[in-house]
């Protein structure tokens, strides 16, 4: 069995010990936990804002797609509007045509009887000389 006897040399070793615990904690320990803690605040701070970078993102795509259908649904309301419209003049044009067409009628059938009446005229005039030319040839026949 070893004996080990204390001497002033184990106070040194003890001292040396503490006095490079304290320079190790002050040159290597501190400026490594340091640098640990602000590599930390930082990639907590990073986090951070990407968590607020991803829920901005989210509400602009939100709003984004409300802002589409509600333009969607705009657009659709005015093509209903349009063809709406559109509908009505077109109804209002066949009117207005048929209109014409229905007094271009009138004026045209007055037109026909006008002519019908004027040659109704013109041969019950010449009547009386057809059958005065007709009757001799008939009896020139006869004789």
């Amino acid at each position: 069995m070893i004996t080990v006897i204390p001497d002033i040399s184990l106070v040194y070793q003890m001292i040396n010990f503490l006095v490079l615990l304290f320079v190790l904690n002050l040159v290597l320990y501190k400026p490594i936990r340091s640098v640990l803690l602000e590599r930390k605040a930082k990639i907590e701070g990073m986090q951070k804002r990407s968590e607020k970078a991803s829920s901005d993102l989210i509400a602009g795509e939100d709003a984004y797609k409300d802002g589409l259908k509600q333009a969607r649904t705009e657009g659709l309301k005015e093509k209903e509007t349009f063809i709406e419209e559109a509908s009505q003049e077109e109804k209002e044009i066949i009117d207005r045509i048929n209109k014409k067409a229905q007094a271009n009628l009138v004026e045209i059938k007055k037109q026909v009887a006008d002519e019908t009446d004027q040659a109704r005229k013109a041969l019950e005039g010449e009547v009386e000389a057809y059958a005065k030319a007709i009757g001799e040839k008939i009896l020139r026949r006869a004789c």
